[in-house]
């Protein structure tokens, strides 16, 4: 895609399934509502289908309309999908977010932790106020390499599935998480990336930490470390505040990112990424929750903060400060929401459901450019 600056984006929308639907409909109210604000440029909003529900529906779960959309768009905004009764013949879940991140090469899953006033306080640690890291976790190999390449020997009883790690995965993703912690220096004040890993056990792994260290050898101004996989879950426990930017293999970093996001209280503020050299995809990290669907009560925060996470990602490829700016009204109105205390997500014990939470949010604009 040209780098040319546009001044009106288009962005391929895919709300997926059960709240998906709710909270992108809660976040296409609050890009419009947001841009309403600025004279910067446009984003031009299209709905495409794609999700289990739709695979139930009429038998495929990625169409190719949708995956063309998402290719020719300016970057993919995305729900969530999956129901738990609908399954391939094989007994697997459609997952049309794999397919996507394989198709447009979206190699890096950027998942932010931050805690601000108004999130639970789960640790008892008063440093716990300072979370403040990124997860990076590589998206296109690892373990995921052996979906749909698993094999199972019913006469042996055994089953096997394959990791992948190639020194062109690794190098690309360390890069993009130097990268990244360069960038957040400027705000911190200093910059680290630690490479998770089981070194200790897998060869694969261990080709992991040499690549990793090959890469930092090239970024003088930013420290580098190690924690085996294990130690590091421990750690985002004991002392999250400690860390900055983490990079790791695709299954260790699935796990972590739930992990972590129970630090700030739970799935629904923690947005996330997934980018490659050429398109971006933006969604929130939670699942589709069949048992709160259609009723009102999810928590639309990681989708506002995820479509924060494409307006800086757009501002940075096509140099549109103006996107930049927008994405901090929209953080600053939802943390402005949430600090005040009065209109505060079912999630967290409050009584306000996703209609509310997204009212309160457009409301809180007009104060929130600072």
């Amino acid at each position: 895609m040209s780098q040319v600056s546009p001044s009106e984006f288009k962005i391929a929308v895919l709300p997926g399934d059960g709240i998906g639907v709710e909270v992108m409909n809660a976040c296409i109210a609050l890009l419009d509502a947001a841009q309403k604000h600025d004279k910067g440029p446009t984003l031009r909003m299209t709905s495409y289908e794609a999700g289990a529900q739709h695979y139930a529906a009429a038998g495929e779960a990625l169409p190719e309309r949708t995956l063309d959309a998402a290719r020719n768009a300016h970057a993919v905004l995305f729900g969530a999908m999956g129901w738990p009764d609908v399954r391939y013949p094989d007994g697997t879940e459609p997952i049309p977010q794999l397919d996507l991140r394989m198709a447009l090469d979206l190699y890096a899953g950027v998942r932010p932790i931050r805690w601000f006033p108004g999130l639970p306080k789960v640790l008892a640690n008063e440093r716990a106020t300072d979370i403040d890291f990124v997860l990076v976790r590589e998206q296109t190999e690892g373990l995921f390499y052996a979906r749909g390449r698993g094999t199972v020997d019913n006469q042996a009883g055994e089953a096997y599935d394959t990791m992948q790690i190639t020194r062109r995965g690794t190098e690309r993703i360390s890069r993009f998480a130097f990268d990244l912690a360069e960038r957040r220096k400027a705000r911190r004040g200093k910059a680290r990336v630690t490479c998770v890993d089981k070194a200790n056990v897998f060869t694969s792994m261990a080709f992991f930490r040499d690549v990793f260290n090959d890469v930092a050898r090239k970024y003088e101004d930013v420290s580098a470390d190690h924690a085996y996989v294990d130690a590091m879950a421990l750690t985002m426990v004991a002392k999250p505040w400690t860390l900055d930017v983490l990079v790791t293999e695709n299954m260790f970093g699935d796990i972590l990112s739930d992990l972590a996001a129970g630090l700030i209280g739970g799935m629904g503020m923690a947005p996330s990424a997934d980018i490659g050299d050429d398109h971006g995809l933006f969604q929130p990290a939670h699942g589709t929750a069949p048992d709160i669907a259609g009723q009102d009560k999810a928590n639309p925060g990681a989708m506002f903060l995820s479509g924060a996470m494409m307006l800086d990602w757009l501002a940075d490829r096509f140099d549109q400060p103006m996107l930049a700016q927008r994405a901090r009204n929209i953080e600053n109105a939802l943390q402005m929401v949430l600090a005040k205390g009065e209109t505060r997500p079912m999630e967290y014990g409050g009584s306000a459901g996703t209609r509310a939470m997204t009212e309160a949010v457009i409301a809180a604009l007009p104060y929130a450019n600072r």
